[in-house]
């Protein structure tokens, strides 16, 4: 049974002046992906596949390194697009967030629609899945695309309740054929091998 993984990246180096999607891990992101790049449940992983902004990439170059496999990248794979707004302040941007998540049919604050980033999101994940190749797969994105994806395979409807605990760094799984889920959001740290 081939095991279909979605990673979120973890901590970022927050930086009002750069462009979100530009910004790269913190050292505390680097040293907890470094650490769980080494963790036996990456072990059957034969496809990494990541969002085209750096925090995803350097994300993922640090397992593909350790595993000895190549990252596809696709770009489409993207945070939702928050440019409108640009950096938010923490308390500021959690409401948008929120809104976000309880009105996906809306465009909060000019962000992408979560109805419009969940089919984005879906299409990117089976357009990767059709290929059908041997072994595990690991997504490597980001906690509001990575929520959507989670909702859709679980058959729930768009809610932040679905969504990962603060931080990044956090992993659910399904199953490649059936699209069953294993297991909801989990840190990375403490999945099973």
């Amino acid at each position: 049974m081939s095991i279909v993984r979605y990673l979120t990246h973890p901590q970022v180096q927050i930086d009002p002046d750069v462009p979100v999607p530009q910004w790269g891990l913190s050292p505390i992101g680097r040293t907890r992906t470094e650490a769980v790049a080494h963790a036996g449940w990456l072990a059957n992983t034969t496809q990494l596949i990541s969002s085209g902004e750096r925090k995803a990439i350097e994300t993922a170059a640090i397992i593909a390194g350790r595993l000895g496999i190549m990252i596809d990248i696709r770009e489409a794979m993207h945070e939702n697009d928050r440019s409108a707004t640009g950096f938010l302040k923490p308390a500021e941007f959690e409401a948008v967030a929120d809104q976000f998540f309880a009105q996906p049919h809306l465009s909060v604050r000019g962000w992408e629609r979560a109805l419009d980033a969940q089919a984005r999101i879906v299409r990117e994940a089976e357009a990767a899945l059709a290929r059908k190749r041997h072994g595990d797969v690991l997504f490597v994105g980001h906690g509001a695309v990575g929520t959507l994806l989670f909702c859709h395979i679980a058959g729930h409807p768009i809610d932040r309740a679905y969504d990962q605990p603060a931080g990044g760094g956090h992993v659910f799984a399904f199953t490649r054929d059936a699209r069953h889920v294993l297991h909801g959001w989990r840190k990375m740290e403490e999945i099973g091998s």
